[in-house]
């Protein structure tokens, strides 16, 4: 996605502390729906018309508009109006704070992949002893023949 401004992130983290959390429950409930994340990804990096924008969608141009202020209440979008016409652009900064607190959770799934790799370390280690017992066996049947 677009660049986010140290500016815009502290701003943006500073709002959720003053909110109770209500902007990231509105980025998370905003990016869910597969439309909208796909509206995002169009405004990756250049501002368009509503109707650019609506363009690639095989919904109506209401429908998109719907999807369009969903964005803009999570804050991931600003909506600029010059009579009737309205420019969309990608504000990035509540993507960036949606990271931030999953990242939060990051030292769990760390755990998860670290009792998996020695798990995996355990089973190569079963393994290994066993070709080498299976190895000393056959030399062992092989002198005595």
């Amino acid at each position: 996605m677009g660049r986010v401004t140290q500016a815009a992130a502290i701003r943006l983290i500073h709002s959720s502390e003053e909110s109770g959390g209500g902007q990231l429950d509105r980025v998370f409930s905003a990016i869910s729906d597969p439309v909208r994340r796909r509206i995002l990804e169009r405004l990756d990096g250049r501002p368009l018309l509503v109707s650019e924008v609506a363009a690639p969608f095989h919904i109506s141009l209401q429908a998109v508009s719907r999807h369009i202020q969903v964005l803009v209440r999570a804050g991931l979008v600003r909506q600029e109006r010059t009579g009737r016409i309205s420019r969309c652009s990608l504000d990035a900064g509540p993507v960036f704070q949606a990271a931030v607190w999953l990242n939060r959770y990051s030292k769990y799934w760390h755990d998860q992949f670290n009792l998996l790799a020695a798990s995996l370390e355990e089973i190569e280690k079963r393994r290994s002893r066993k070709r080498s017992s299976k190895r000393a066996r056959s030399r062992r049947d092989k002198r005595g023949r």
